[in-house]
């Protein structure tokens, strides 16, 4: 069965932009993901551990016929090739990737959360997601996707910075 799964793209290490455009190609190459769309990158600040530099954001709609597990290893091994450190929490990092939904699967183990457990609180996750689906409805809560950024106050948390290339 396909499932539509929406991914977030992050960098704030060396060529931010080519980095989110080898994860979004890498995205496409795995075996049972085709890449749907890609959002607009924006420029943000960063969250958590702040002594960084500023991040690209964008994120990518999948149709996919792998489970969620199975995505995020293969999200998890992209990140690996594109020499992800995970040294401080909310550090630095050449490619970020992040699973935010897969469907309207929902899932609490040590190594996977869905959908993202943060993904309602960042702009940087949330206005990218809004431009591939506003209209879609959280699994857990049921509102628009729209609706939950639209709740956030975002000005002056983000600037566009261009878009992607869909792979293919």
């Amino acid at each position: 069965m396909t499932e539509l799964a929406f991914v977030a793209l992050g960098s704030n290490q060396g060529d931010r932009r080519a980095y989110l455009q080898a994860g979004l190609d890498d995205l496409a190459a795995l075996e049972g993901v085709e890449v749907q769309g890609a959002s607009a990158v924006y420029e943000t600040a960063p969250v958590g551990y702040t002594d960084q530099p500023f991040f690209l954001n964008a994120a990518a709609s999948l149709r996919t016929t792998l489970d969620p597990e199975a995505l995020l290893l293969g999200l998890q091994q992209i990140e690996f090739r594109h020499l992800r450190q995970r040294q401080i929490h909310w550090g630095p990092r050449t490619l970020d990737l992040d699973l935010l939904l897969h469907g309207s699967h929902t899932a609490a183990t040590p190594a996977l959360q869905l959908p993202h457990p943060r993904m309602l609180d960042r702009c940087f996750v949330l206005a990218p997601l809004c431009d591939l689906a506003p209209d879609l409805p959280h699994p857990c809560t049921g509102r628009l996707l729209g609706d939950h950024y639209r709740d956030l106050d975002c000005r002056d948390q983000l600037r566009q910075a261009g878009r992607l290339r869909l792979p293919g």
